[in-house]
């Protein structure tokens, strides 16, 4: 399944291992930026809440900046310096000392990582055939995943608040860890360049931009599809799961620890067996099916929270189980969202279609913490499941509508005859 996986190409093949390197570097520090700049750093719970939020707000700002740089001078020419800035800016963490500077830090991270997944996203797409591209994104995701999960193995036996050290030394390591995929860009020339040559000065200006991407009609369709789905499911793990299963489920944090390892163990080991038996099948109803995957992990939490006072056993299962069904579902959407993506894509807008999917991310990261604290605190958190999972019953709504509006190519429901892939013409200077 592992080589049915692998892209064609070799350069496709190189950036997935620079995706798996930078990801333990990210696992190194994913889990204790909070903790680090409380415990360590002094912080107050509420200015490191607002540093955190700033980082999010500026990505979330900057991401259409980048998609108009990734098609206006190819994806290689901005991904390259954003991987700088953020080996800078997230080395610059092991010297944060105040508040200030962590804000600095914080928008400095921000820059760098604005246009880091739709870059990359281009690049990986520009070197595969939409054939292949649901099997790659698949693998990409599960890379990243064993990556971030072997990271926070190492990091969990290494840190210690009582030795500031060891967080500086794993922020550094991340650091280091961004430069991999760099390297590996270096050696492949031709990789990341313009999709399509620059006009010249006889030609019509394009007219192409992101309102031209807004009047793609199944585009805007998927957009919104993802802005509930993600609001209701992937914004809700940081806040809403963590938040319910400790006060409604009274389960321990270490309980949690456990389920988000289990959802990591789930993604890995399934992930290929997934994106093998999607092979032909709706891409619609692949969404649609994550919908409700994720409707059924949250009504799982939400008996364990039922539970929870009477039976601590069981509460604590309930939990991981949530977890891992959850991480199921994540296996169904990360082929799917980004291959649909493309497959919408023309090679003028690539750049601007992956920098609006991401931002789907973007917008439900701070509407979903924002929203679940109050939900979660009123009527014992059975407000919140309700919520929760009726929006991820309405993004299943939602993706089987957008079936009509698409071919059954961009469907997914016929198999593409794999094309030669050619390396994209340099632009004209």
């Amino acid at each position: 399944m592992l080589r049915r996986a692998l892209p064609a190409r070799p350069e496709a093949r190189r950036i997935l291992l620079g995706t798996l390197l930078s990801a333990i570097g990210r696992g190194l520090t994913l889990p204790f930026l909070f903790i680090y700049l409380t415990d360590v750093r002094g912080l107050t719970d509420t200015r490191a809440g607002l540093v955190i939020g700033w980082f999010g707000a500026v990505t979330l700002a900057l991401s259409p900046v980048g998609g108009t740089l990734i098609d206006r001078f190819g994806a290689r020419r901005v991904v390259l310096p954003c991987l700088v800035v953020e080996a800078v800016g997230t080395g610059s963490l092991a010297l944060v000392d105040s508040t200030a500077t962590a804000f600095a830090v914080a928008t400095l991270i921000a820059v760098g990582g604005s246009a880091l997944w739709s870059g990359q996203t281009t690049i990986l797409a520009s070197l595969t055939d939409d054939g292949e591209r649901q099997r790659v994104f698949g693998l990409q995701f599960a890379l990243l995943n064993l990556g971030i999960g072997v990271g926070g193995l190492i990091s969990g036996a290494v840190v210690d608040i009582a030795r500031p050290v060891t967080f500086q030394a794993i922020y550094l390591l991340d650091a280091l860890s961004y430069l991999m995929p760099g390297l590996i860009l270096l050696t492949l020339p031709h990789v990341g360049r313009r999709l399509t040559a620059a006009p010249t000065a006889g030609d019509r200006p394009s007219t192409g931009g992101y309102l031209t991407v807004l009047r793609d009609r199944p585009f805007r369709r998927l957009v919104i599809f993802g802005l509930v789905l993600t609001t209701c499911g992937y914004a809700q793990i940081e806040v809403g799961f963590t938040a319910y299963s400790v006060r409604v489920a009274e389960v321990t944090p270490r309980v949690v620890a456990w389920a988000l390892a289990g959802n990591t163990v789930m993604i890995v080991l399934s992930q290929l067996l997934v994106i093998r038996r999607m092979e032909g099948r709706s891409r619609t109803g692949a969404l649609a099916a994550v919908g409700a995957v994720f409707a059924t992990a949250w009504l799982v939490l939400g008996a364990a929270g039922l539970i929870g006072t009477g039976n601590a056993l069981v509460a604590a299962l309930g939990v991981v189980a949530c977890a891992a069904i959850f991480g199921f579902g994540e296996t169904m959407l990360s082929p799917v969202m980004p291959a649909l993506t493309n497959a919408l894509a023309t090679d003028d807008l690539r750049g601007r279609y992956n920098a609006m999917s991401s931002m789907i991310f973007g917008v439900s990261g701070i509407i979903g913490p924002v929203t679940a604290g109050p939900l979660i605190g009123a009527a014992d958190g059975r407000i919140w499941v309700v919520v929760v999972v009726g929006g991820c019953l309405t993004a299943s709504a939602l993706a089987l509508s957008l079936r009509r509006l698409l071919t059954p190519a961009q469907d997914g429901r016929l198999t593409a005859v794999p094309a030669p892939v050619r390396d994209p013409e340099p632009a004209a200077r």
